[in-house]
């Protein structure tokens, strides 16, 4: 089945008249809600591999992990164009020169058509903006921007480290470069209920943003997410719950919105609540269903 909205496959092919399959990469990087400056420990739903493979700490480095990737990409999927994705932690907490370097070890070949960066609203600045274009050389460019909720209060209770503010800072500075904006949003983030959560996304469509990835809260092994839920301090949304929040999200939002991802794929062996979030393909089809209906 077609699906209502604007996919990451269908913008990309559209540009670029074939699949291109992102590479997922792990360039060792920090945080700086981890490593003292903003706080330590990080937001309390993440690991120690934030969203990445831990490749880097098994001295992988950045033009292997592509090259790798590029020959799974083509086997699987018979791919011929890629795009570079700086997933794991924040992707422009490094000096600019080291990230110019890490960004242009991963376009291996002209068949890397793009590079995806993934950060925090307040590791965006002109000196990295400057990196990520000279680095890029006219290659499509996309940042990815952890949000998660454009409420304040929310973002201090998970100890997120920067505020609305900050997002709004850096989608102003990216926009200024023209380089599009795709927003990290999380449902079901404690203290939060519907319209808060609908509250974000009407934020994030008065900004402008290019597109979205929404993520279900889910608990992993090992994080101060982990020790709430075991005291009974966490709600978890229900599957049906999570999926009338998305379709309502996608009817809120401009057509031309590229939906980067209907919910977050979280790790099987380190998953421990909802286990509903296993159920990818499921989840995706009831949210189809109830924008179709």
């Amino acid at each position: 089945m077609q699906p209502p909205f604007l996919t990451l496959n269908q913008y990309l092919r559209a540009l670029f008249g074939q699949r291109v399959q992102k590479i997922p990469l792990d360039a060792g990087l920090s945080c700086p809600n981890r490593d003292g400056t903003k706080g330590v420990g990080g937001c309390i739903y993440c690991d120690a591999l934030g969203s990445g493979t831990g490749l880097s700490r098994r001295g992988k480095g950045i033009r292997e992990q592509m090259m790798d990737g590029i020959r799974w990409a083509k086997r699987r999927y018979k791919a011929q164009r890629f795009i570079a994705y700086f997933q794991a932690f924040s992707n422009t907490y490094a000096p600019p020169e080291r990230l110019q370097a890490l960004y242009k070890e991963a376009l291996v070949s002209e068949d890397v058509v793009g590079l995806f960066i993934g950060t925090r609203p307040d590791c965006i600045d002109e000196a990295v903006l400057d990196a990520i274009l000279y680095a890029s050389r006219g290659r499509l460019v996309t940042v990815e921007l952890g949000l998660q909720s454009a409420n304040d209060k929310t973002l201090r209770r998970i100890n997120r480290g920067h505020t609305v503010q900050d997002f709004i800072n850096a989608v102003e500075l990216l926009k200024k470069r023209d380089i599009p904006v795709c927003a990290h949003v999380i449902f079901g983030l404690p203290g939060e209920g519907p319209e808060q959560m609908i509250a974000t996304i009407h934020f994030l469509r008065e900004l402008g943003i290019n597109g979205i990835k929404f993520h279900q809260l889910y608990i992993l092994r090992g994080t101060k997410l982990h020790e709430e839920y075991k005291n009974g301090g966490i709600q978890l949304l229900k599957e049906e719950e999570y999926s009338e929040l998305v379709a309502k999200s996608i009817l809120e939002l401009p057509s031309s919105t590229v939906i980067h991802r209907l919910q977050g794929d979280p790790p099987r062996d380190r998953l421990i609540a909802p286990l509903w979030s296993l159920s990818k393909d499921k989840v995706r089809k009831e949210i189809i269903k109830k924008l179709t209906s």
